[in-house]
């Protein structure tokens, strides 16, 4: 473990960081393959060392009263880690995402042209609530672009983290690289390391992942550049075209990620030229599904076993089984609601009119936009290339969803011509 006393001493270690990734690039991507392989293996050949250090941490999380939610995302199966191992060995095999060649659109001058090339960022900070997983699925991230990775995980996890930590490293020694590639701030190093990490000028890059309250104080602390995920507090838009078939199916299968729903419909907002029947009949589907049902004042003469919702629940999310509905007059009202309280990541239509998909995609200034299916995160996708740790509202670094494109950049090449 890096004894790390001062910031002196943990701006050093980040040095260390930064060389190692230097190291992990000059070795090439066959060796990164190999390295991420070797991951994989690790991960699996520990699986039940993880599983017993995780039920040390939910053991002592139940002791400590921890949340639900939490504990939810705490708590490690063996698919979850074979799932884990499986990202690994897809991005193994996905090849070396750098080095791509973008032109420039025109010569810079007579005397001078350019092109730009995708290189890595440098070293990049994942500070996590809980969810030991997204360790390993960082690091192979990382390892893949060729990013030194820092490692910032909660205390309910610190077991967990630890033995996920050591499997890591052993893989890493396996393909002869240095350690550094991957520094883990522990439990015993405290919220003082932490705090150093959101201020240190070494750091590339921070993404926070877990609750929002997390996230928010990540982003107002930093003084480096932050990728701040969001989960929850996603809307669908139910226009007068659409079918009750599919906005159940939406906000039913939306719920379904797991251990985390990053994209669940928590708001739906229905047209007012939705008929009152239908919206009853979403209601009793919900409450079948063991749903909370909420409604502002506008549907509860309708809704009447339906509970009110409160102003706050518009621009909160609930993280939970539990859908609010709002009534609105068209798609220029439900856009400005969207755009104002959503958390901007994920958010959705249900439409059977071909123009107002389209022009709900101009209207609303989310990442990304589901029309007539569901939203549901799926952490890896059919396409190696789409994995991710989760969804951004940023849209111009990564397009929503915090994978590989999140950890590259485009390094500016300008050449003379004389």
């Amino acid at each position: 473990m890096v004894v790390l006393a001062s910031q002196t001493d943990f701006s050093a270690a980040v040095e260390q960081v930064r060389q190692a990734s230097h190291d992990l690039i000059a070795a090439g991507a066959e060796t990164q393959s190999r390295l991420l392989e070797a991951v994989a293996t690790a991960i699996e050949a520990d699986l039940d060392d993880i599983l017993e250090a995780n039920t040390l941490d939910l053991e002592a999380s139940l002791d400590m009263a921890v949340p639900e939610r939490v504990l939810d995302w705490l708590k490690l199966t063996p698919e979850r880690l074979q799932t884990t191992a499986k990202i690994l060995r897809r991005l193994a095999y996905l090849g070396d995402p750098r080095g791509l060649l973008h032109p420039a659109p025109s010569r810079l001058s007579k005397a001078v042209s350019g092109y730009g090339q995708v290189v890595p960022l440098g070293v990049v900070a994942l500070v996590y609530e809980a969810f030991p997983e997204l360790a390993a699925i960082a690091a192979g991230l990382s390892l893949r672009t060729g990013n030194g990775l820092i490692l910032k995980g909660s205390n309910e996890a610190g077991q967990t983290n630890q033995v996920i930590l050591q499997a890591l490293h052993r893989a890493i020694d396996q393909v002869g690289l240095p350690q550094q590639c991957i520094l883990s701030l522990t439990e015993e190093q405290g919220d003082v390391a932490r705090s150093w990490l959101l201020q240190d000028r070494g750091v590339d890059l921070i993404i926070p992942y877990g609750r929002p309250g997390l996230v928010q104080q990540v982003v107002r602390q930093a003084g480096v550049p932050v990728l701040p995920t969001a989960m929850g507090n996603c809307y669908l838009y139910w226009s007068a075209t659409g079918h009750l078939d599919t906005v159940t199916a939406m906000v039913l299968d939306s719920h379904r990620g797991e251990p985390d729903a990053v994209n669940a419909i928590e708001k739906v907002l229905v047209h007012r030229g939705c008929s009152s029947s239908a919206l009853a009949q979403l209601c009793h589907t919900l409450w079948d599904q063991d749903f909370e049902v909420l409604a502002d004042e506008a549907l509860l003469g309708d809704l009447p076993d339906v509970k009110p919702a409160a102003i706050a629940d518009w621009s909160r999310p609930f993280l939970s089984k539990t859908v609010a509905l709002r009534s609105v007059d068209d798609i220029r009202a439900a856009a400005a609601l969207i755009n104002r309280h959503s958390s901007g990541h994920a958010n959705a239509i249900a439409t059977e009119a071909y123009t107002e998909g389209g022009r709900f995609t101009q209207l609303v200034t989310s990442s990304v936009v589901y029309i007539n299916t569901s939203p549901r995160f799926v952490r890896n996708p059919a396409q190696a290339a789409g994995i991710a740790l989760g969804m951004t509202a940023q849209r111009g670094r990564c397009s929503g969803f915090v994978g590989l494109s999140a950890l590259l950049t485009t390094q500016h090449i300008l050449q003379g011509l004389e």
